[in-house]
């Protein structure tokens, strides 16, 4: 026992004596004026006011069910002991010399969680929880007291390994009475703080969940004050103005949550009306799926144990005699075992809109998905609803889940792929490897979150070593510390220089380089920041001056969740309505000028985004002609990396036998590697950036691209943009 511990055990005895204090929840009694004066004195005020926080709180309410429910049995069983009394919650400590991590006795009825149960030596050394689903977290700190109960007691691989017990892996819609109603057991606020980490969620085959929480210092402790269990507001208004009520809390709604996940149009609600609509949803769902899958209707009643009954009446409501336990619900199906145990995940945390929303609205989300799976044309409308938020903070896109086998983001990768990569890249000028994170957070580009100052960026080097910048004050070089791409021109002429042969001849030392995605600001900066490759002796634009409001990444994109603002460009442009309708946008420079028909189709009024598609589409099929008939092995493109391989049977299909990395393509020419780079390069800044960013200083360089690799007969109908003079 520490010295600390002892003394706080110490002073609690002095005031347990000198208070008369009763730990079965009753109140605290001092002596009168009138009464012999207690010779230890008084105790002192600090450790009284403990006393008095802890005594109002859920802990010590001993009248509650939580602490009165075994009193007929005469006893609190093992498997609820822990919890429900501190004689079983020292135990599963060990602090009375049994094992530790089990309960190896009964524990006696008339007990709270007092004092004792989190103030001990044990406690004091407690740093480590397992999870129902085995996993373990580690360097815990005070908050392990709190997750030795607060975690639940199911998890989402236990609901897995029942239906294989019952022998359904595979068939969702059989009726088992081998399966019933998982319950995760109430307030399980661990699972969802550590979401995917800990599986407390049953979690579907192929889809990726968030991880902890990214909310910034989400503790026990950090967020509840930890006698009366009260949520700490003070720490809520220090990033979210206006949050000095549990009502004000519960409208909090972040800049990177600015998705529609219920589909109810309204993404100003706070985060929690988007769960409890697709709760309601899930609900739903549940229902129609029991009722037209089933065949046995079902209904849900919060307090009545097994929580899930059969709707005898069939109205779709809790009537009476229905929430009883002989009428609990028995037709369960793998599919409806899933979607009910996330259903109860969800409802039963009361705080999972702050401990981890984006881990519940992804596990309803799926519920309900898979349930309509089951359910056809009868289903939820998910059609505008969402799993994931956008861009920066998608939890379950590749940029930030290709790495979580390996348990660790390699520094190449780490500046752009991780919530701590950026900040330590700006702070040191170097990057080192980091464990994978959710998404980027606030704290990825907030050095402050009370005043949400940025990291200062004054100017960014490009991987052609060009250092460029939206001005030294401007909020936006952030964004081009990672969208620049990760090679340039400059990268793939070296590479040729150093191979040492001809044009069209084939080279061990050369291979695929990939611009890599997103790279909007070597786009939009043109022939400054030669992300591309340019042909020497030719010019190209560089920096596209768009308009003196719209020049800079944040003037287009909403900078958290990189959606595009559409209905600035309505200002200018005539009938954009949707994302969609920004395509079709055709501008014309300064006025001075009638749009050119780069294209050589005869149509100067489709969107600039289809002159720049036509000149990539040539682009790809010149360079399968090129390598079956120049290098004589035929090539094709697909979706994973390397992207490249061998077309072995030469159909011009990419079979899956064919796109591996053993059948990447080995026959790289420089005319091959530059044709390829660029296509990449234009590629990579798709859906909206190649036509948005620099439209015409790419047409430019697919031009010289298809020139070079196909010859004058390649670009006869096509014009190349002029180069326009830079603004002073």
């Amino acid at each position: 026992m520490t010295k600390r511990t002892s003394l706080f055990l110490f002073v609690v005895g002095l005031l347990f004596v000198a208070g008369g204090m009763f730990l079965q929840g009753t109140q605290i009694t001092m002596a009168q004026d009138d009464e012999e004066p207690d010779p230890l004195g008084d105790p002192p005020s600090f450790l009284q006011s403990y006393y008095e926080d802890w005594v109002n709180s859920p802990h010590a309410r001993f009248e509650d069910d939580a602490f009165q429910h075994w009193n007929e049995d005469g006893e609190i069983p093992e498997s609820c002991a822990t919890c429900h009394s501190t004689p079983g919650y020292l135990d599963f400590l060990g602090e009375d010399g049994s094992e530790v991590g089990v309960v190896d006795a009964p524990a006696p009825l008339g007990t709270v969680v007092n004092c004792d149960a989190c103030h001990n030596s044990s406690t004091d050394e407690l740093t480590t929880i397992s999870f129902p689903s085995g996993a373990e977290i580690t360097n815990l700190g005070d908050s392990s007291r709190c997750m030795v109960c607060h975690q639940g007691r199911s998890s989402g691989d236990n609901v897995e390994n029942a239906i294989i017990e019952a022998g359904l892996e595979g068939e969702p819609n059989t009726v088992s009475e081998d399966l019933g109603f998982i319950n995760i057991h109430y307030y399980a606020a661990a699972a969802s703080i550590y979401g995917s980490e800990v599986r407390g969620g049953y979690e579907y085959e192929g889809h990726a969940y968030q991880m902890r929480t990214d909310h910034p210092g989400v503790t026990c402790a950090g967020c509840h004050d930890p006698h009366t269990l009260a949520l700490s507001l003070d720490t809520c208004v220090e990033c979210h103005e206006g949050a000095d009520s549990i009502e004000a809390v519960r409208e909090i709604r972040s800049v990177g949550s600015l998705v529609d996940y219920d589909g109810d149009g309204d993404i100003e609600e706070g985060i929690l009306g988007e769960l409890e609509t697709l709760e309601a949803m899930l609900y739903d769902a549940i229902q129609l799926y029991a009722a037209n899958v089933v065949g046995t209707p079902i209904i849900y009643s919060e307090e009545s144990y097994p929580y899930f009954f059969i709707d005898t009446d069939g109205d779709g409501e809790v009537t009476e005699g229905e929430a009883a336990f002989p009428n609990a619900y028995n037709a369960f199906t793998p599919a409806l075992v899933r979607a009910t145990y996330n259903f109860q995940v969800s409802h039963k945390d009361i705080g999972g809109y702050a401990h981890n929303p984006d881990y519940h609205i992804q596990l309803m989300y799926d519920s309900i998905a898979d349930l309509n799976e089951q359910l056809g044309e009868a289903g939820i409308d998910l059609s505008s609803a969402s799993r994931d938020s956008f861009g920066h903070f998608q939890s379950s896109a590749e940029a930030f889940r290709h790495w979580d086998e390996d348990g660790e983001v390699s520094a190449s990768c780490s500046r752009c792929h991780t919530s701590e990569g950026l900040p330590f890249f700006l702070e040191h000028g170097v990057t080192i490897a980091f464990e994978p994170s959710n998404s980027l957070t606030c704290t990825t580009c907030h050095n402050s979150l009370t005043e949400l100052t940025l990291y200062p960026v004054m100017a960014v080097e490009f991987p052609s070593g060009a250092e460029l910048s939206f001005g030294e004050d401007s909020p936006n070089n952030m964004c081009l510390t990672c969208h620049q791409g990760r090679q340039s021109g400059v990268g793939i002429q070296a590479a040729i220089d150093r191979a040492g042969v001809s044009d069209d001849e084939p080279s061990d030392a050369l291979r695929f380089q990939n611009p890599h995605y997103f790279a909007s600001g070597a786009s939009l900066f043109g022939a400054q920041a030669e992300g591309a490759y340019q042909y020497p002796d030719m010019e190209y634009n560089g920096v596209f001056e768009h308009t003196r409001q719209f020049d800079e990444c944040g003037d287009c994109h909403n900078v958290h969740s990189a959606e595009i603002q559409f209905q600035e460009c309505a200002d200018c442009h005539e009938g954009v309505e949707t994302p969609e309708d920004v395509a079709q946008i055709r501008g014309v420079i300064d006025g001075e000028r009638d749009p050119v028909d780069f294209d050589g189709d005869g149509d100067v009024e489709e969107g600039i985004a289809s002159e720049v598609e036509t000149f990539y589409n040539a682009l790809r099929e010149e360079i399968f002609v090129y390598a079956a008939e120049t290098i004589g092995t035929p090539i094709v493109n697909a979706g994973g990396y390397p992207y490249w391989f061998i077309d072995t049977n030469g159909n011009g299909e990419a079979d899956p036998d064919e796109t591996n990395r053993d059948n990447a393509y080995n026959q790289w020419t420089p005319s091959l590697l530059r044709a390829i780079y660029n296509l990449q390069f234009a590629d990579a800044d798709a859906p909206v950036g190649e036509f948005s960013h620099n439209a015409e200083y790419m047409i430019q360089v697919l031009y010289d691209t298809l020139l070079d690799i196909g010859g004058e007969e390649a670009v006869a109908d096509f014009t190349r943009p002029e180069v326009r003079e830079m603004e002073e």
